[in-house]
């Protein structure tokens, strides 16, 4: 049964991030309208969703934001996120407004410990503050705050020092989300993709943080060989199944479209204990490196 639809309401958004995984596509397409929004919201509860996440793009440049949120809660959903770079959550209002709406969930996206980092990938000078201070003003409303961070060249050596930020700020959850190598970063590859197993180091050392400090923590596209001792920090494994709403297309799935064309398993693949429950990386990473990282565990289950 599916759980929750993902809905890209816009693709437009106030951050050029050099990763940004929907490449030009705010160039292209225009927002959503209310009417395909309502109808796309309305079938997915008749089919038994009750968890929406309206997403882009930067879904709070949608003028009907608010007007969506509402509609989703009037319809019986009962989670509602937006997943967000989390700059406009700096406004205190516009959070009031958005929980009076139904929203119960933020998913604001942090990509560096320091101001320099996160703003260079961003490319928007001051959006580290806005994003940092939104997560805080979030988190002491009462919402949910689950916080993603995309793994780059850049930033990987931060990722233990942004765990003790996101939790000093009272994130509820973390993820860190291992570079998917399309649309802007396609083109940037060549500089922005680390290799996995060199930012593993401070990977764990950034779950050891949320461990300790009883935060949920998840990586994201890194198979389960590499995460051996954190395998309980694998999101795929709790990733909610459902449809995504894309600009041009919906995926019926999007945890089968992961397993069949989204990611890739290697030729040693069959020999490991995780192979049931891995989805492998995403199969433009291989493209580019190769296999020789993954190497089979033998007898885990």
């Amino acid at each position: 049964m599916y759980t929750r639809i993902d809905i890209k309401i816009t693709f437009r958004c106030n951050n050029k991030c050099d990763f940004c995984a929907q490449g030009h596509k705010r160039d292209i397409y225009a927002d959503r309208s209310r009417a395909r929004v309502y109808a796309e919201l309305a079938a997915a509860y008749k089919k038994g969703v009750r968890g929406v996440v309206f997403t882009g793009g930067e879904p709070m440049l949608h003028p009907l934001i608010i007007d969506f949120t509402a509609r989703a809660k009037e319809l019986g959903y009962n989670t509602i996120q937006l997943q967000t770079n989390g700059r406009a959550f700096t406004y205190k209002g516009l959070l009031e407004k958005l929980k009076k709406a139904g929203a119960n969930e933020l998913g604001p996206s942090l990509h560096g410990a320091r101001a320099g980092t996160h703003d260079a990938l961003t490319h928007v000078p001051g959006s580290f503050l806005q994003t940092l201070t939104g997560i805080k003003t979030a988190a002491q409303m009462g919402f949910k705050v689950i916080t993603n961070s995309v793994i780059t060249e850049l930033n990987y050596r931060e990722l233990p020092e942004l765990a003790s930020l996101l939790v000093k700020a009272g994130a509820s959850q973390y993820q860190f989300a291992f570079i998917h190598i399309v649309g802007t970063a396609m083109e940037n590859k060549k500089w922005i993709v680390p290799r996995k197993t060199a930012v593993m180091p401070w990977v764990k050392k950034a779950l050891d943080i949320g461990i300790k400090n009883k935060v949920p923590c998840f990586t994201e596209a890194i198979p389960f060989c590499l995460m051996k001792g954190y395998e309980n920090c694998v999101a795929e494994r709790m990733i909610p199944a459902g449809p995504v709403v894309d600009a041009d297309r919906t995926i019926k799935d999007y945890s089968v479209y992961r397993k069949t064309e989204g990611k890739a398993k290697g030729p040693r693949c069959p020999e490991c204990g995780h192979f049931e429950i891995c989805e492998g990386p995403w199969r433009e990473y291989p493209a580019l490196y190769g296999w020789a990282e993954f190497k089979p565990v033998v007898g885990s289950k």
